[in-house]
């Protein structure tokens, strides 16, 4: 059931995956939402399950939820920097399938509020309900080992991302979030390690594009070097920071939950699971399906200017700038992105944006490094 849930919600997260398309701030919240969230949710309630005491959620304290915060922090500085800047080093180019910067060009600081509270506070709650209180719990339940659940759901978690790039490092986090899960009984602490990891990148994100802006191009390959010693820093204090937390939750097994349940116990199958009746799933679909087309109907209609921008830029796709191109082909695709956001203000004609943009997209020097 875990198995053929979670391939029905690959096929609702691929036909939502337009909602992105009209605007990446709707979008990353109308998936979390009506995929993660809400799909996960209709999975609990037709197999008979309450969401809430099934994935854990109605369970925990504040002083687990606040462990699991710090060590999701530890976690980055101490695995995950690392695995990103070796991944980034030996792995080719094109396998950069997520474009972090492309994320927050051309969006208003109201969308770029949006989408650093989608992706920092509620992708933790929704994607943790959903892979480790849904398909982990559901993996689990058939009884043995509980490992096998927990590596299938970190590498199911990772593969959703489709980040090459990123591959193993998310599923260090999946490994992580489920064995939290699995040790506390609790979903907050998965949560708010998983919400301390993506704020933490978007802090250092938002800093390193600031201090770009601020470091003459000649001290680009100075910084470059720096950022092998900044790496190996950053990774001694995050294992140390680490070992630290390991060694505070076996003084203080409050932080955990208590002690470990017995082994027997965290392998024993649950009782069978039973589909409800066809009318019953369909009234529980059908608020859910109801709210993500009037949420759909409501964005569209609220902002037209945005849905007519979102088509232009699918129109007419853009190569991305290298990163030693020359400084004028640099300025030339922020001043792209700036016009963007004055004709989503109604400061520009649309007409305008759409001439700049097709003449950058068939530019001859965007193809060259």
């Amino acid at each position: 059931m875990a198995v053929l849930a979670t391939l029905g919600i690959f096929l609702v997260f691929v036909l939502a995956a337009p909602a992105q398309l009209l605007n990446l701030a709707f979008g990353v919240w109308f998936t979390q939402l009506f995929v993660f969230l809400g799909g996960g949710w209709f999975v609990l309630r037709a197999t008979g399950r309450e969401p809430a005491r099934y994935t854990g959620l109605s369970q925990g304290t504040p002083r687990m939820a606040a462990f699991g915060f710090a060590l999701g922090l530890a976690n980055f500085a101490g695995i995950v920097a690392p695995l990103q800047y070796v991944a980034q080093k030996l792995l080719p180019k094109g396998w950069q399938d997520y474009d972090v910067a492309g994320l927050f060009t051309g969006q208003t600081p109201l969308e770029l509020v949006l989408i650093g509270a989608g992706v920092g506070l509620f992708a933790p709650l929704c994607e943790e309900f959903f892979f480790r209180g849904v398909f982990f719990q559901g993996l689990k339940g058939r009884g043995g080992p509980p490992w096998r659940a927990l590596v299938t759901s970190a590498v199911i978690f990772s593969a959703f991302h489709f980040d090459r790039m990123g591959f193993l490092a998310r599923v260090e986090l999946g490994l992580l979030f489920g064995w939290l899960l699995l040790r506390t009984g609790s979903l907050w602490p998965g949560v708010l390690a998983h919400a301390a990891n993506n704020l933490v990148s978007l802090a250092l994100f938002f800093g390193a594009r600031s201090a770009a802006g601020e470091v003459p191009a000649a001290a680009t390959d100075a910084t470059s070097r720096g950022e092998g010693l900044g790496v190996v820093v950053l990774t001694v204090g995050g294992c140390a920071a680490l070992m630290a937390l390991v060694a505070a939750a076996e003084r203080f097994p409050s932080l955990l939950g208590g002690p470990s349940r017995p082994e027997r116990e965290r392998e024993a199958a649950e009782p069978p699971v039973y589909l409800e009746p066809p009318t019953r799933l369909v009234r529980l679909a059908f608020p859910w399906m109801m709210a993500a087309v009037l949420s759909l109907a409501v964005y569209v209609g609220v902002d037209p200017l945005g849905v007519q921008l979102s088509q232009i830029d699918w129109d007419l796709k853009l190569k991305p700038v290298p990163e030693n191109a020359p400084d004028a082909l640099h300025a030339e695709r922020n001043a792209l992105h700036e016009l963007r956001v004055r004709a989503h203000r109604g400061e520009a004609p649309l007409e305008e944006y759409a001439r700049e943009r097709l003449r950058q997209s068939r530019h001859p020097r965007d193809a060259k490094p």
